[in-house]
């Protein structure tokens, strides 16, 4: 009989194990992605040279305890974080730059102009694409193309035939930078998002005079476009950016639109 039952429980055994917990088993969960703020990559040919990471080893390594809970650690706990409230409530008001029509071709009357947002997209597409400049850090010009016009979601797209005058717009638009980026939660990304405008507006870096010639570079070639598209004549744009070119990628990105202008 004994060894009856015996048999009976090597048979149960494979069941029984599989349905069991296995104790001590070390559980693997991803770790969240590095910021490619953190990571910034540089126009030129030692992009690749970044420093290891700080922590010594990946967060996969990591074993959980075999207690059935889920990891502690929230992906908010960071000291860099933006709240969700405060980041929807940003992004609510970027809408804004989404509806809002440059003002520049709504008086030349162009048909289904672009809006605000749509001329920042592609000058940061512009940023990515460009080739590598030695010293100048693509990822920064990315980011000040996507913040550079960010304060006219509120003050709207102020041109010099508005006759506001220079100091009038900076304030303006410097109250309104303040505003949002209270509104983001006035923390280190607010902080940043800050001090690109500012770059920006001040011209103060490389990769401030980059996308300063981007902004240039994009306005004459969506001219060009709605030219071609609608019969318009635009030459003013073009004379506004003539000889204001401050790096030899605007000027050659120039000088390949008028090209295509005169065929």
């Amino acid at each position: 009989m004994s060894r009856l039952l015996f048999s009976k429980s090597l048979l149960l055994a494979p069941s029984s194990l599989a349905s069991a917990p296995l104790r001590g088993t070390p559980f693997k969960f991803s770790s969240s992605p590095t910021p490619t703020s953190r990571v910034p990559h540089r126009m030129a040919t030692d992009a690749s040279s970044s420093p290891p990471s700080a922590t010594g080893g990946d967060a996969t390594d990591r074993p959980v305890s075999n207690a059935g809970h889920e990891p502690t650690t929230s992906p908010s706990s960071s000291s860099s974080s933006t709240p969700a409230s405060s980041a929807i409530d940003f992004l609510s008001l970027c809408h804004r730059l989404k509806t809002t029509k440059r003002a520049g071709w709504v008086k030349r009357d162009v048909k289904d102009p672009e809006s605000i947002a749509d001329h920042m997209y592609r000058m940061g597409l512009m940023a990515l694409i460009a080739s590598d400049i030695p010293g100048v850090d693509r990822d920064k010009c990315i980011k000040i193309a996507i913040v550079h016009d960010i304060a006219e979601a509120i003050v709207g797209d102020i041109t010099p035939s508005d006759g506001i005058p220079k100091a009038e717009k900076s304030r303006r638009e410097q109250e309104a930078l303040d505003h949002m980026c209270k509104l983001l939660g006035g923390g280190s990304i607010a902080k940043e998002v800050g001090e690109l405008w500012m770059e920006y507006e001040g011209n103060s870096s490389p990769e401030a005079k980059i996308v300063k010639d981007l902004d240039k570079v994009e306005m004459i070639l969506q001219a060009l476009e709605y030219e071609k598209e609608q019969g318009k004549d635009l030459e003013e744009f073009f004379q506004s950016t003539a000889g204001k070119f401050q790096t030899d990628l605007g000027k050659a990105w120039a000088l390949e639109i008028a090209s295509r202008r005169k065929k």
